[in-house]
């Protein structure tokens, strides 16, 4: 079975949730990164949510 990236049920929309389990790491760190490209170059909020779009769910 090929492994596949989507979106588990999780805090909104669960798009970290499906990276953290993809990439095997914690989906705290996602966040935290999502959250620094927030602040630090405003494409964060933009990429989580055409993420939330195509990202199929579980």
């Amino acid at each position: 079975m090929q492994k596949r990236i989507t979106r588990k049920n999780g805090k909104l929309f669960g798009v970290c949730e499906g990276m953290g389990d993809y990439f095997n790491i914690d989906p705290t760190i996602i966040r935290i990164l999502f959250l620094v490209g927030v602040i630090c170059f405003g494409s964060g909020l933009l990429l989580y949510l055409i993420l939330a779009i195509a990202m199929p769910k579980e």
